[in-house]
């Protein structure tokens, strides 16, 4: 069978404003950044110890990312603006502040959803290769297939191979972005109907926005429009990151390779699919199902206390406290936490969620086991999800992925516009370890 390649040439309508908005804010950045290394090259901004080389490079200061930032005692803040004062937001745009600096005006967001929605159909092939997946194939296996399948209509590698001015590789990045970020909402859902028996294929809805179109394709009943809400919401809390996270720095050193945005974003998906990244929120939910079977439905305080207190003692852990880099109660949990008070109060799994919040943090500052005591997304994320009768855990991370791919995709469309080099840090032998320490 052959395929016809869709390169955009048949989409009636492509956004401009957007790509306006960033054409005209790069002679600006590109200028700031040239300056800045020409002036300010040689001066240090940090130093690297013996045990974040053997952590994991854990706070080494490597990376510029714009799109946002994460600091201690602030959580997640997208472009100055912090993640609490952004719920309300739709994902469209949370992705044109991510790429701009700026919240889209009306006829800016309608823009770009009408782009998104004018290449949104899938190549036909797609649906050949996840039909042709084991049905036992795990939900991020057939995703990140899927996306490395349609490599096939990269237009940045076609772009490159044709000798496109370094300058102006953004641009096919760009395209190749908003291909994926527009395909990937009936991908994922086609994914969670396939895989769990949920019966056949919704069609996309244009006249719905990006969350709200995948809410329906996923099939979960919503009557009163609820889960669309939590989905509009999970998919703007989890949209980025900053740079320095599993997925999204594998996206980037990747793409840093001139790698199209299929090969870099199938690349930061099988990063994200790990126990320590984004398996977190289904790892969290099994806990506190755990918990219920241990000690019943609805447990008390006191029962709840005692069963974390006996986790702890025995020097375990109870899973979505302490954060990697947080020293505050995660933002991102206080506006799921919001969502369950005002639309799921008397749900029992969530009430444990609840309770969980206003003991465990007291338990862990008595016990001196955490720096953090806190709660991150992952806490409450899954509870809802469950409320909701979207149970199986496996595909929580396809959820992950399908918002992180909005800050894959700011980030290597900004990285492209401002020439970032090949990421290619130095590593070091354990026997010049030991030499330097022996200098000391």
């Amino acid at each position: 069978m052959v395929y016809i390649s869709n390169l955009n040439q048949n989409i009636p309508h492509m956004s401009k404003l957007l790509k306006e908005k960033i054409s005209s804010q790069l002679p600006a950045l590109r200028e700031e950044a040239k300056s800045i290394a020409k002036n300010h090259g040689s001066k240090v901004i940090g130093q690297v110890a013996i045990e974040q080389l053997y952590g994991g490079m854990r706070g080494i200061k490597g990376l510029i990312c714009d799109t946002s930032e994460v600091g201690l005692q602030t959580g997640l803040v997208i472009r100055g603006i912090p993640i609490l004062e952004l719920t309300e937001k739709l994902p469209e745009e949370i992705f044109y502040l991510l790429l701009t600096g700026e919240l889209p005006k009306e006829n800016e967001l309608k823009d770009l959803q009408k782009d998104l929605q004018n290449r949104s159909e899938v190549p036909s092939y797609v649906w050949d290769v996840l039909n042709a997946l084991p049905e036992d194939s795990h939900p991020m296996a057939m995703f990140s297939s899927a996306v490395n399948a349609m490599e096939r209509e990269s237009i940045f590698r076609k772009s490159y191979n044709e000798g496109i001015n370094k300058d102006d590789l953004w641009e096919p990045m760009y395209e190749d972005c908003l291909n994926i970020m527009a395909r990937v909402p009936q991908i994922a859902a086609f994914i969670y109907r396939r895989k769990f028996k949920k019966g056949d294929m919704i069609p996309p809805d244009k006249n719905l926005d990006w969350a709200g179109n995948f809410a329906k394709m996923l099939g979960i009943e919503d009557k009163d429009g609820a889960f669309a809400k939590l989905m509009r919401l999970y998919l703007v809390l989890h949209s980025d990151h900053e740079g320095g996270n599993v997925s999204a720095f594998t996206c980037l050193v990747i793409s840093s390779a001139l790698s199209d945005a299929y090969y870099a974003m199938t690349g930061a998906l099988n990063g994200l699919a790990g126990p320590l990244h984004g398996l977190a929120n289904q790892n969290c939910l099994k806990f506190i199902l755990k918990m219920q079977e241990d000690i019943g439905e609805s447990p008390s305080d006191e029962e709840v206390k005692k069963y974390c207190k006996n986790i702890l003692d025995k020097g375990g852990l109870v899973i979505g406290y302490g954060h990697a880099v947080l020293r505050i109660t995660d933002p991102r949990f206080s506006a799921f936490l919001d969502f369950g008070k005002n639309h799921l109060p008397d749900d029992n799994v969530f009430k444990i969620v609840s309770q969980i919040f206003e003991i465990v943090p007291g338990l862990l500052m008595e016990q001196g086991k955490a720096k953090d005591p806190w709660p991150n997304v992952d806490a409450a994320s899954g509870s809802l999800l469950y409320h909701y009768g979207m149970k199986e855990y496996e595909f929580y991370t396809v959820l992950f992925g399908v918002s992180r791919i909005l800050g894959f995709s700011s980030q290597m469309i900004l990285a492209r516009a401002m020439g970032s080099a090949l990421i290619r840090p130095k590593s070091v032998t354990t026997e010049w370890i030991k030499k330097e320490i022996a200098k000391s």
